[in-house]
């Protein structure tokens, strides 16, 4: 066993998997703390490098592409602090990291783990259900379902579409970027239909705009990671798309698909417009948003 304990957190290498876990001191990132303990398979690792500082040094863990449904929600964008493959190491601590992590390299050559993508993840993501309370609202997944519930401070767009559940099945994707504090953030579900929708986050009924506290907003990713989770591994979306194409013939989507989308939506926004919800300026906005994203 190789084991570095710090107040950052503690990592424990048995020979076949690393067990992560977030220290509880206040310095710890509260995307860490509440993401808990993660057991990563050696199969999983592709490197790590002890590196050193003046103060302080630090464990860094890289993973092989396509394992982690967390990394491939947030596409790197997590930031430094509240990534859980890292781990900040004081000074006088530094052998103990360097034994670590040579123990974990020296395993990763004997058991010939290869560096390139995975074809599945290898790790599970955050447990279900997961709920996270944004600047936008609540947005909630039980493993089969996304249920977005609106805050008071939501555009009123939204507000006016009231909650909005939408399927595992239905998805293509999920969206994220954080919220940094200079520039507002957004978690958006990608569904068939509205997968060339550009509305703006702060309108699109199926995104939550994160503009608020970059703590409570970070957490955020745990759902985009569990939600990425349940999705198809994307080694297999190539080969899923040619194969739906080919079995209707066509060399592209078919067009009357998009325009059915199409209507569908400019119909929704006419109904919000007739009620009053939408002013004839919110209406010719929003609607110019959608044609534009056809």
């Amino acid at each position: 066993m190789a084991e570095i304990i710090q107040r950052d957190g503690t990592w424990a290498f048995d020979g076949s998997t690393v067990r992560i876990t977030p220290g509880l001191h206040r310095s710890v990132p509260l995307f860490r703390q509440t993401y808990g303990e993660i057991t990563v398979p050696l199969e999983a690792v592709s490197g790590v490098v002890y590196e050193p500082e003046r103060k302080r040094g630090r464990l860094r863990m890289r993973l092989r592409e396509g394992a982690d449904p967390l990394l491939q929600a947030t596409g790197g964008r997590l930031p430094d602090a509240a990534d859980p493959y890292r781990l900040t190491v004081d000074v006088d601590r530094s052998g103990v990291a360097e034994y670590v992590a040579e123990e974990i390299r020296h395993a990763l050559l004997l058991d010939q783990i290869p560096q390139e993508p995975t074809k599945a993840y290898l790790l599970p993501g955050p447990p279900v259900p997961v709920s996270v309370r944004s600047s936008d609202g609540t947005v909630s997944f039980d493993g089969s379902q996304v249920r977005i519930d609106w805050a008071d401070t939501s555009d009123r767009v939204k507000r006016a579409t009231g909650p909005r559940i939408i399927d595992v099945g239905d998805l293509v994707q999920v969206e994220w970027l954080p919220n940094s504090g200079y520039e507002d953030g957004f978690l958006r579900f990608v569904t068939r239909e509205t997968v060339f929708s550009k509305l703006p986050p702060e309108k699109d009924p199926y995104a939550l705009d994160l503009w608020g506290s970059v703590r409570r907003d970070l957490l955020t990713a745990l759902v985009a990671a569990a939600v990425t989770a349940r999705l198809p591994h994307p080694s297999t979306r190539g080969a899923e798309h040619a194969d739906r194409w080919s079995r209707t013939g066509a060399a592209e989507p078919p067009p009357a698909d998009h325009h059915d989308v199409l209507l569908r939506r400019l119909r929704e926004l006419g109904e919000l417009h007739r009620d009053g919800v939408l002013t004839d300026e919110e209406f010719a906005m929003t609607k110019a948003a959608v044609l534009r994203g056809f």
